[in-house]
């Protein structure tokens, strides 16, 4: 059986009242807490930072997330330098 993965090229956020964020083009999910959320997309990452966040809905096959919360800062990463290994790096800076 071979796996079928839909490619995405689009990203999209959409933000309601800092509250309800729904992201598009999400290829996964690298970590999460309550006060900040890392993803990564496809289009590079983003740092989610707030406060009581919760991934209320993630479905990666349609490349779909959607966070509730207090959302504070929206952060965008080059998709070079948040792969893992550069991860490390910056821990021993």
């Amino acid at each position: 059986m071979t796996e079928k993965r839909v490619e995405f090229k689009n990203q999209n956020l959409l933000l309601e009242n800092r509250s309800k964020l729904t992201i598009t083009g999400v290829e996964q999910v690298e970590s999460f807490n309550e006060n900040t959320i890392i993803l990564m997309t496809v289009k590079g990452g983003i740092t989610i930072k707030g406060e009581e966040l919760n991934v209320g809905k993630l479905n990666l096959d349609d490349g779909n997330v959607k966070i509730d919360g207090t959302i504070n800062g929206i952060i965008y990463n080059d998709k070079d330098s948040s792969q893992k290994g550069n991860i490390i790096g910056k821990l021993f800076k």
